[in-house]
């Protein structure tokens, strides 16, 4: 029997200044410290070392679970355990767990992997994560999680949309591959449900691609009457037709005056190599005038609220729907159709001169990637070719080129 009282222990007040125990013996007791608190403690000995074990605090540990706690401690002595170290490797355990479960793993891939994506992109993914994964998988050990649990998930997604349902399986095996390369899961289990969801209707993106289509969007671009920098965005758009995102985050130091062209660097490019965009004296020009507004700035498109910033993903879409067009008629990925169609079945342009402009994976005869300079000549003409013939379309009169 101990000697210490639960009204003991209640009891128990600070001493100004100092600390003091009150023992219940077997080296357990009640550490007060000066400012009151009180914490059980278990002072032992294992090989040869004087070491102490932390028992819990008081009031939320009470005296009868730390005797326990004490009891068990002990017994781990008598069988030449540390119960330090036992504890150590318990609360590692714990923590190596929560680790491992679904919503730390995909949170940590999101934070990692996505950083560079569109502010969009982030968005409709962490919706997904949030609305439709974690409610379901959220303290499931990623390791332990079954193809036909990962389905019943997908089954309930689909039964609201086909669409969300296959982005949130891509999103899965995306995390699950991440999870691999982290230790904490051996294999991707979302690849075992190929064929499993409904086939969802590809969905093209809005294009103008007639002749004449293209002139009314060159007129009603000219014609535009929102900021400065986002009519040179939608000019730059139809003249160099990148991607979006890539449009947007265009920065000065990437603009190669001295060699009239645009370098991407890898880390902005889906396919994650570096892209050179030939310049067209018309690209040059607009970008001249705009250096005017934003030479000073890190972007060449900045944010009219943060200058550090580039403009909004919607900014370019926006002005699109101002000057006229539909969703259905043109979006801001459709500058890329329109330059891939007209430049190949109205230019006569070489499609794999189109295709490496476009920054497609294009690959030689013995399946290796070309390099970035690959064609670079004969890009820049095609790229001074298109802006005549953009020129032609608007009415105006050819402004260099062949």
């Amino acid at each position: 029997m101990g000697k210490l009282t639960a009204v003991a222990v209640r009891s128990s007040r600070a001493v100004a200044g100092k600390r003091k125990k009150l023992t219940d013996g077997g080296g357990l007791y009640l550490l007060v410290t000066s400012k009151g608190h009180r914490y059980w403690r278990y002072d032992y000995r294992y090989a040869g070392v004087r070491k102490t074990l932390s028992l819990g605090i008081y009031p939320e540990v009470e005296l009868k679970e730390a005797r326990l706690a004490h009891a068990n401690a002990r017994a781990d002595l008598a069988n030449n355990v540390d119960p330090s170290q036992l504890k150590q490797l318990h609360k590692s355990a714990v923590l190596s767990a929560a680790a491992s479960t679904f919503e730390s793993v995909a949170l940590d891939w999101f934070e990692r992997k996505l950083a560079d994506k569109s502010d969009s992109y982030r968005v409709r993914t962490l919706r997904i994560l949030k609305k439709d994964l974690f409610p379901y998988l959220r303290n499931r050990p990623i390791a332990e999680i079954a193809a036909s649990e990962l389905l019943v998930v997908l089954r309930r997604i689909e039964n609201r949309t086909v669409d969300i349902a296959h982005r949130a399986k891509q999103t899965c095996g995306q995390i699950f591959r991440f999870a691999i390369a982290s230790g904490l899961a051996e294999r991707d289990i979302s690849a075992d449900l190929h064929g499993a969801l409904k086939t969802h209707k590809k969905v093209h993106r809005a294009a103008l691609t007639d002749p004449r289509d293209v002139a009314r969007l060159l007129i009603g671009i000219d014609t535009f009457r929102g900021s400065a920098v986002v009519k040179s965005a939608l000019r730059l758009s139809a003249l160099l037709f990148q991607r979006p995102g890539e449009i947007r985050k265009m920065e000065w130091r990437e603009i190669r005056w001295d060699l009239h062209r645009w370098e991407i660097p890898a880390e902005k490019m889906k396919m994650r190599r570096e892209h050179i965009v030939p310049l067209s004296s018309q690209a040059l020009a607009e970008l001249q005038s705009l250096q005017l507004l934003t030479g000073n700035a890190v972007y060449v498109f900045p944010s009219p609220r943060q200058l550090n910033r580039p403009i909004s993903d919607n900014a370019v879409r926006t002005a699109l729907r101002s000057i006229g067009l539909t969703n259905d008629e043109m979006c801001p990925h459709g500058f890329r159709a329109m330059a891939r169609t007209l430049l190949d079945e109205v230019l006569n342009v070489r499609v794999d001169f189109i295709e490496h402009q476009l920054a497609h994976a294009v690959r030689d005869a013995t399946g290796r990637a070309y390099n970035r300079t690959a064609f670079l000549e004969q890009r820049a003409e095609m790229m001074q070719v298109w802006a005549d013939y953009l020129d032609k379309l608007r009415g105006c009169p050819t402004n260099g080129g062949t």
